[in-house]
């Protein structure tokens, strides 16, 4: 189904779903600043603290992203929601590749403090082109070569040029 297919009612209701949405991560954010602002230390010399002025705009935005939320909540009709989440995950499905390669990041970087930087961008290097290139002897001897550049080669280069150290790792 291409984008053309769409009602305007339906890419009004997919705009207001995506509205709602932002709305919900803008009150979360802030939920989560007014609570880290909490953890300012207050000084002897002032009777509020130091966070008690992020605390209020924090409380603030958090009170408006709520009416936000109730107000989006009351526009959108209760079916819209379904035909949002089925035309998403379909979406999603053809989009496939963008959320292996963002899985493989997230992964080499959970990776990186324990395999170090050489092997962590090795690994996800060669699994992205391998992921993605096609599957001929040449291309992955010339995915092995690019990983090796780019992962080891980028390590000396950091560290015997520039003296800028990568992580090391466990490893």
């Amino acid at each position: 189904m291409n984008d053309h297919s769409f009602s305007k009612e339906q890419i009004k209701e997919a705009g207001e779903i995506a509205r709602l949405l932002s709305y919900v991560l803008l009150l979360c954010a802030s939920v989560g600043l007014f609570i880290s602002a909490t953890a300012i230390p207050t000084s002897r010399f002032e009777r509020l603290g130091a966070g008690a002025f992020p605390k209020i705009v924090f409380a603030a935005i958090a009170l408006v992203a709520l009416f936000a939320v109730v107000d989006a909540l009351r526009k959108i009709p209760r079916d819209a929601y379904g035909r949002f989440l089925a035309t998403s995950a379909d979406w999603a499905r053809r989009r496939h590749l963008v959320f292996i390669c963002l899985a493989a990041l997230a992964a080499c970087l959970a990776a990186i403090p324990v395999l170090g930087f050489s092997i962590a961008s090795f690994l996800f290097i060669l699994g992205i082109q391998l992921v993605l290139m096609p599957h001929k002897p040449t291309n992955i001897l010339a995915g092995i070569i690019v990983a090796i550049v780019f992962s080891f080669g980028l390590n000396w280069l950091f560290a015997n040029v520039f003296t800028v150290f990568l992580p090391r790792g466990v490893f």
